[in-house]
């Protein structure tokens, strides 16, 4: 039954590895920050390997880093990219792309029409969550460290197989 939430295991064991970190909350927030805006950049499959090459390059906390990452994932990455689009694409004044015309007449021209208005989008929604995720982080960890927080359950039917 655990296997089919996943996601939800995901984000509980990052909570956990977030709590568990000895470094001041400064350092994990400053990691977190860098985490979120790396996962808030249109680049989507390499978001991880940027986040950790940028946390060693800018010497942060790499776990939180990776932590933050995971804000862009299969089920927030289509809100996220489609949010800086528009924004970005209304910040630039440009028209929005039918999908009909997407579709049948695909160009380089198009292809910048989409890819400027992301960039800027990711820049200007990417900014204010670095710095909310930031303050979150510092005022959160202290808590977090003073959590007992269970195991997650495990799947009785294959530990009585192991065992038989």
């Amino acid at each position: 039954m655990w296997r089919r939430w996943g996601f939800f295991r995901q984000f509980k064991l990052n909570v956990i590895r977030l709590a568990r970190l000895r470094s001041d909350p400064d350092a994990v927030g400053r990691g977190m920050a860098l985490g979120l805006f790396i996962g808030f950049s249109p680049t989507f499959g390499a978001q991880i390997f940027l986040a950790i090459f940028f946390a060693f390059l800018l010497r942060q906390n790499k776990i939180a880093t990776f932590v933050g990452v995971w804000i862009s994932n299969p089920l927030t990455a289509p809100l996220i990219y489609g949010l800086e689009y528009q924004v970005g694409r209304m910040l630039l004044g440009f028209p929005p792309l039918g999908l009909t015309r997407f579709k049948s007449e695909f160009s380089w021209e198009m292809g910048a029409q989409v890819v400027a208005p992301m960039l800027l989008g990711s820049l200007v929604l990417g900014i204010p969550v670095a710095i909310i995720g930031y303050s979150l982080t510092v005022r959160f960890v202290p808590t977090m460290r003073q959590w007992k927080i269970p195991r997650w359950p495990r799947n009785i039917i294959t530990r009585k197989n192991n065992n038989q």
